[in-house]
Protein backbone atom coordinates (compact mmCIF):
# COMPACT_ATOMS: atom_id res chain seq x y z
CA UNK A 1 0.00 0.00 0.00
CA UNK A 2 2.72 2.21 0.62
CA UNK A 3 4.01 4.72 3.56
CA UNK A 4 1.60 6.28 5.90
CA UNK A 5 0.78 10.13 4.67
CA UNK A 6 1.20 12.42 7.42
CA UNK A 7 -0.81 15.93 6.99
CA UNK A 8 0.61 19.54 7.26
CA UNK A 9 -1.65 22.68 7.75
CA UNK A 10 -4.44 21.90 5.68
CA UNK A 11 -7.61 22.88 7.87
CA UNK A 12 -10.82 24.13 6.81
CA UNK A 13 -14.20 24.89 8.82
CA UNK A 14 -16.42 23.29 6.23
CA UNK A 15 -13.61 20.35 7.11
CA UNK A 16 -14.38 20.22 10.90
CA UNK A 17 -17.36 21.19 11.23
CA UNK A 18 -19.79 18.10 13.24
CA UNK A 19 -21.90 15.82 10.87
CA UNK A 20 -25.64 15.82 10.28
CA UNK A 21 -26.48 13.14 8.64
CA UNK A 22 -29.27 10.63 7.65
CA UNK A 23 -29.22 7.59 6.06
CA UNK A 24 -30.04 6.71 2.37
CA UNK A 25 -32.56 4.35 0.99
CA UNK A 26 -31.35 0.79 0.62
CA UNK A 27 -30.13 -1.26 -2.51
CA UNK A 28 -33.64 -1.71 -3.80
CA UNK A 29 -34.40 2.18 -4.12
CA UNK A 30 -31.02 2.28 -5.45
CA UNK A 31 -31.64 -0.79 -8.25
CA UNK A 32 -34.56 0.76 -9.11
CA UNK A 33 -32.84 4.05 -10.45
CA UNK A 34 -30.19 1.62 -12.56
CA UNK A 35 -28.65 3.82 -15.49
CA UNK A 36 -29.51 3.45 -18.99
CA UNK A 37 -27.35 2.59 -21.80
CA UNK A 38 -24.39 1.01 -21.96
CA UNK A 39 -21.12 3.20 -22.68
CA UNK A 40 -17.97 2.24 -21.90
CA UNK A 41 -16.22 4.46 -19.01
CA UNK A 42 -12.83 5.70 -20.34
CA UNK A 43 -10.88 6.95 -17.78
CA UNK A 44 -7.48 8.92 -18.17
CA UNK A 45 -4.57 6.40 -19.49
CA UNK A 46 -2.13 5.18 -16.74
CA UNK A 47 1.70 7.14 -17.13
CA UNK A 48 3.30 4.15 -14.72
CA UNK A 49 2.14 1.25 -12.00
CA UNK A 50 3.34 3.66 -9.37
CA UNK A 51 0.73 6.51 -10.80
CA UNK A 52 -2.35 3.74 -9.46
CA UNK A 53 -0.93 2.96 -5.70
CA UNK A 54 -3.67 3.16 -2.86
CA UNK A 55 -1.54 4.29 -0.05
CA UNK A 56 -2.33 4.44 3.47
CA UNK A 57 -3.56 7.62 4.88
CA UNK A 58 -3.43 8.83 8.38
CA UNK A 59 -4.33 12.79 9.30
CA UNK A 60 -1.83 14.58 11.52
CA UNK A 61 -1.99 18.25 11.77
CA UNK A 62 0.65 20.34 13.27
CA UNK A 63 0.06 22.05 16.91
CA UNK A 64 1.63 25.24 15.77
CA UNK A 65 -0.88 25.32 12.63
CA UNK A 66 -3.97 24.58 15.32
CA UNK A 67 -2.12 27.29 17.86
CA UNK A 68 -1.86 29.71 14.74
CA UNK A 69 -5.55 28.78 13.26
CA UNK A 70 -6.86 29.40 16.65
CA UNK A 71 -5.02 32.73 17.31
CA UNK A 72 -6.32 34.30 14.28
CA UNK A 73 -9.96 33.19 14.69
CA UNK A 74 -10.12 35.23 18.48
CA UNK A 75 -8.12 37.75 16.61
CA UNK A 76 -11.55 39.01 14.37
CA UNK A 77 -12.03 42.41 14.10
CA UNK A 78 -15.68 42.90 14.55
CA UNK A 79 -18.23 45.52 12.71
CA UNK A 80 -20.25 48.08 14.80
CA UNK A 81 -23.42 47.30 15.99
CA UNK A 82 -26.00 46.30 13.71
CA UNK A 83 -29.18 48.79 13.58
CA UNK A 84 -32.02 46.21 13.26
CA UNK A 85 -33.46 43.63 15.06
CA UNK A 86 -33.73 41.05 12.01
CA UNK A 87 -31.12 40.15 9.54
CA UNK A 88 -31.35 42.19 6.41
CA UNK A 89 -28.04 43.49 7.60
CA UNK A 90 -26.39 40.51 7.56
CA UNK A 91 -25.85 37.52 10.99
CA UNK A 92 -26.45 39.44 14.03
CA UNK A 93 -23.43 40.28 16.18
CA UNK A 94 -25.29 38.25 19.18
CA UNK A 95 -25.32 35.14 17.06
CA UNK A 96 -22.00 35.12 15.39
CA UNK A 97 -19.44 36.08 17.84
CA UNK A 98 -20.98 33.12 20.40
CA UNK A 99 -20.02 30.79 16.83
CA UNK A 100 -16.44 32.61 16.47
CA UNK A 101 -15.44 32.28 20.28
CA UNK A 102 -16.75 28.31 20.16
CA UNK A 103 -14.27 27.74 17.16
CA UNK A 104 -11.33 29.72 18.70
CA UNK A 105 -11.47 28.37 22.33
CA UNK A 106 -14.29 25.23 22.86
CA UNK A 107 -13.67 23.14 19.44
CA UNK A 108 -11.25 20.08 20.00
CA UNK A 109 -10.22 18.99 16.72
CA UNK A 110 -8.23 16.26 17.93
CA UNK A 111 -11.17 14.41 18.85
CA UNK A 112 -12.60 15.17 15.05
CA UNK A 113 -9.24 13.78 13.94
CA UNK A 114 -9.41 10.81 16.03
CA UNK A 115 -12.90 9.92 14.33
CA UNK A 116 -11.70 9.89 10.43
CA UNK A 117 -8.11 8.08 11.76
CA UNK A 118 -10.04 5.31 13.30
CA UNK A 119 -11.32 4.74 9.80
CA UNK A 120 -9.66 2.70 7.42
CA UNK A 121 -8.01 6.13 5.26
CA UNK A 122 -6.19 5.89 1.90
CA UNK A 123 -4.95 8.28 -0.77
CA UNK A 124 -4.76 7.33 -4.81
CA UNK A 125 -3.66 9.71 -7.41
CA UNK A 126 -5.66 9.96 -10.23
CA UNK A 127 -5.42 12.46 -13.13
CA UNK A 128 -2.84 14.34 -11.61
CA UNK A 129 -4.79 14.92 -8.65
CA UNK A 130 -4.29 13.14 -5.22
CA UNK A 131 -7.77 11.61 -3.86
CA UNK A 132 -8.28 10.79 -0.22
CA UNK A 133 -10.89 8.57 0.77
CA UNK A 134 -12.26 6.65 3.53
CA UNK A 135 -12.91 2.57 2.25
CA UNK A 136 -14.84 0.51 5.01
CA UNK A 137 -15.46 -3.43 3.72
CA UNK A 138 -18.80 -4.84 5.33
CA UNK A 139 -18.64 -7.98 6.92
CA UNK A 140 -21.16 -9.52 5.13
CA UNK A 141 -19.85 -11.66 1.97
CA UNK A 142 -22.55 -10.37 -0.57
CA UNK A 143 -22.42 -6.54 0.02
CA UNK A 144 -22.77 -4.14 -2.90
CA UNK A 145 -20.15 -1.17 -3.51
CA UNK A 146 -21.68 1.87 -2.70
CA UNK A 147 -19.62 5.46 -3.13
CA UNK A 148 -20.86 8.64 -1.36
CA UNK A 149 -20.28 11.82 -1.98
CA UNK A 150 -20.46 14.76 0.15
CA UNK A 151 -22.18 18.35 -0.57
CA UNK A 152 -20.71 21.73 -0.59
CA UNK A 153 -19.27 23.51 1.53
CA UNK A 154 -18.94 19.72 3.48
CA UNK A 155 -16.97 16.77 4.12
CA UNK A 156 -17.28 13.29 4.49
CA UNK A 157 -18.02 14.16 8.36
CA UNK A 158 -21.29 13.95 6.94
CA UNK A 159 -21.26 10.87 6.24
CA UNK A 160 -20.05 9.59 9.34
CA UNK A 161 -23.06 7.78 10.83
CA UNK A 162 -24.33 6.19 7.76
CA UNK A 163 -21.10 3.92 7.97
CA UNK A 164 -22.49 1.37 10.62
CA UNK A 165 -25.96 0.99 9.72
CA UNK A 166 -24.72 0.52 5.39
CA UNK A 167 -22.05 -2.10 6.37
CA UNK A 168 -23.67 -3.77 8.97
CA UNK A 169 -27.37 -3.47 8.75
CA UNK A 170 -27.91 -6.64 11.13
CA UNK A 171 -26.37 -4.80 13.60
CA UNK A 172 -29.14 -2.60 13.39
CA UNK A 173 -32.09 -4.45 12.53
CA UNK A 174 -31.76 -4.83 9.18
CA UNK A 175 -31.16 -7.75 6.85
CA UNK A 176 -27.46 -8.72 5.15
CA UNK A 177 -28.66 -8.59 1.61
CA UNK A 178 -28.73 -4.68 2.78
CA UNK A 179 -24.92 -4.61 3.25
CA UNK A 180 -22.96 -2.47 1.64
CA UNK A 181 -19.26 -2.02 0.94
CA UNK A 182 -18.68 1.75 1.43
CA UNK A 183 -16.19 4.50 -0.64
CA UNK A 184 -16.40 7.86 0.84
CA UNK A 185 -14.20 10.09 -0.96
CA UNK A 186 -13.00 14.06 -0.47
CA UNK A 187 -14.10 16.24 -3.90
CA UNK A 188 -10.67 17.30 -5.21
CA UNK A 189 -9.96 20.57 -3.00
CA UNK A 190 -11.83 19.30 -0.43
CA UNK A 191 -11.39 17.94 2.92
CA UNK A 192 -7.46 15.94 2.57
CA UNK A 193 -7.58 15.72 -1.07
CA UNK A 194 -5.04 17.00 -3.36
CA UNK A 195 -6.09 20.67 -5.06
CA UNK A 196 -6.42 20.85 -8.56
CA UNK A 197 -3.45 22.71 -10.53
CA UNK A 198 -5.85 24.02 -13.56
CA UNK A 199 -9.01 23.91 -14.64
CA UNK A 200 -11.83 21.51 -16.04
CA UNK A 201 -12.39 19.86 -12.51
CA UNK A 202 -15.50 19.72 -12.72
CA UNK A 203 -18.70 17.09 -12.03
CA UNK A 204 -18.45 15.28 -15.56
CA UNK A 205 -14.31 14.94 -14.84
CA UNK A 206 -15.22 13.77 -10.73
CA UNK A 207 -17.55 11.39 -12.30
CA UNK A 208 -15.26 9.78 -14.37
CA UNK A 209 -12.44 9.61 -11.53
CA UNK A 210 -14.85 7.74 -9.07
CA UNK A 211 -15.10 5.26 -11.75
CA UNK A 212 -11.40 5.01 -12.33
CA UNK A 213 -11.57 4.57 -8.07
CA UNK A 214 -13.78 2.08 -8.03
CA UNK A 215 -12.10 -0.24 -10.61
CA UNK A 216 -8.47 0.39 -8.56
CA UNK A 217 -10.57 -0.75 -5.79
CA UNK A 218 -11.40 -3.98 -7.77
CA UNK A 219 -15.31 -3.26 -8.19
CA UNK A 220 -17.31 -4.27 -11.65
CA UNK A 221 -20.23 -3.35 -10.03
CA UNK A 222 -21.58 -0.48 -7.98
CA UNK A 223 -23.96 2.34 -7.00
CA UNK A 224 -23.79 6.09 -6.25
CA UNK A 225 -25.37 8.18 -3.74
CA UNK A 226 -25.06 12.21 -3.27
CA UNK A 227 -26.28 15.58 -1.74
CA UNK A 228 -25.50 18.78 -3.00
CA UNK A 229 -22.72 18.95 -5.14
CA UNK A 230 -22.23 14.91 -4.38
CA UNK A 231 -25.71 14.80 -6.06
CA UNK A 232 -24.96 16.58 -9.17
CA UNK A 233 -21.48 14.41 -9.29
CA UNK A 234 -23.90 11.32 -9.43
CA UNK A 235 -26.07 12.71 -11.98
CA UNK A 236 -23.33 13.15 -14.39
CA UNK A 237 -22.36 9.96 -13.89
CA UNK A 238 -25.41 8.47 -14.66
CA UNK A 239 -25.33 10.24 -17.90
CA UNK A 240 -22.10 8.95 -18.70
CA UNK A 241 -23.48 5.73 -17.93
CA UNK A 242 -20.86 3.03 -17.40
CA UNK A 243 -20.81 -0.62 -17.32
CA UNK A 244 -20.36 -0.86 -13.95
CA UNK A 245 -22.39 1.77 -12.41
CA UNK A 246 -26.20 -0.03 -11.27
CA UNK A 247 -28.06 3.44 -10.52
CA UNK A 248 -27.79 6.35 -8.28
CA UNK A 249 -29.79 7.88 -5.20
CA UNK A 250 -29.62 11.44 -4.66
CA UNK A 251 -31.31 13.69 -1.72
CA UNK A 252 -31.06 16.61 -3.71
CA UNK A 253 -33.18 17.17 -7.53
CA UNK A 254 -32.95 19.37 -10.28
CA UNK A 255 -34.82 19.21 -13.76
CA UNK A 256 -34.40 22.31 -16.07
CA UNK A 257 -35.80 21.78 -19.83
CA UNK A 258 -32.76 21.14 -22.31
CA UNK A 259 -33.53 24.88 -23.97
CA UNK A 260 -33.56 26.68 -20.95
CA UNK A 261 -30.28 24.39 -19.79
CA UNK A 262 -28.29 25.35 -22.82
CA UNK A 263 -29.20 29.41 -22.58
CA UNK A 264 -27.81 29.04 -18.84
CA UNK A 265 -25.09 27.60 -19.69
CA UNK A 266 -23.97 30.08 -22.60
CA UNK A 267 -25.40 32.97 -21.02
CA UNK A 268 -27.96 33.49 -23.74
CA UNK A 269 -31.70 34.69 -23.63
CA UNK A 270 -34.44 32.81 -21.50
CA UNK A 271 -36.26 31.33 -24.64
CA UNK A 272 -39.53 32.55 -25.39
CA UNK A 273 -42.16 32.11 -23.00
CA UNK A 274 -40.31 31.55 -19.87
CA UNK A 275 -40.98 34.18 -17.60
CA UNK A 276 -38.54 35.59 -14.53
CA UNK A 277 -40.63 35.25 -10.94
CA UNK A 278 -38.94 36.97 -7.84
CA UNK A 279 -40.81 37.44 -4.60
CA UNK A 280 -40.55 40.41 -3.28
CA UNK A 281 -38.89 40.87 -0.03
CA UNK A 282 -40.76 42.16 2.97
CA UNK A 283 -39.11 44.53 5.89
CA UNK A 284 -36.44 45.20 3.26
CA UNK A 285 -34.13 48.02 5.12
CA UNK A 286 -31.68 50.36 4.09
CA UNK A 287 -28.44 49.42 2.86
CA UNK A 288 -26.20 50.07 5.41
CA UNK A 289 -22.03 50.57 5.54
CA UNK A 290 -22.23 48.00 8.14
CA UNK A 291 -18.66 46.13 7.41
CA UNK A 292 -17.98 42.21 7.70
CA UNK A 293 -15.62 40.98 9.71
CA UNK A 294 -12.17 40.23 9.45
CA UNK A 295 -10.08 37.27 10.14
CA UNK A 296 -6.34 38.54 10.71
CA UNK A 297 -4.03 36.84 8.22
Amino acid sequence: MGETTHLTAKLAFGMIMSAISSSPTRRGFLAASAAAGAFSLLSAPRTAAADNAIRHFRIDVPEEALVDLRRRVMATRWPEQETVTDQTQGVPLAKIQPLVRYWGTDYDWRKAEAKLNALPQYVTEIDGVDIQFVHVRSRHSNALALIMTHGWPGSIFELLKVIGPLTDPTAYGGRSEDAFDLVLPSLPGYGFSGKPQGTGWGPDRIARAWGELMGRLGYKRYVSQGGVWGAIVSHAWARQAPVGLLGIHVNMTATVPGDVAKALSNGDPMPSGCRTRRKPRSHRSTPSTRRAPVIPP
